[in-house]
């Protein structure tokens, strides 16, 4: 499991922000990407054609494995967004996936 460089501190400021309906406090500053890994969510897609689950890979919006549905907008690549307070994340799902169950 990916773990923060940083000890988190009292001093240091949080937003909130809901990840699959799951409320969670992470750092300001930090990328939604970041803040879903290291919140253990495990993966944040799904596979256009296979449906098979999918993570973050080059964490610099170069390879698009980060997409994830960001406060209703799909597409958006969460390793270049940094979290806000209230923001509402949820995984980008495949077609099929939605279709199937």
């Amino acid at each position: 499991m990916l773990k923060r460089l940083h000890e988190t501190s009292l001093a240091r400021e949080f937003v909130s922000i809901t990840v699959e309906g799951e409320p969670l406090q992470v750092p300001v500053g930090e990328t939604v990407l970041a803040s879903v890994m290291a919140a253990g969510i495990g993966y944040n897609r799904t596979s256009p054609i296979s449906g098979a689950p999918r993570a973050g890979y080059c964490q610099m919006g170069v390879c698009f494995e980060c997409l994830m549905e960001i406060d209703g907008i799909p597409n958006q690549q969460a390793c270049a967004i940094q979290v806000r307070d209230g923001m509402i994340i949820n995984r980008q799902r495949s077609h099929k996936e939605m279709t199937n169950g």
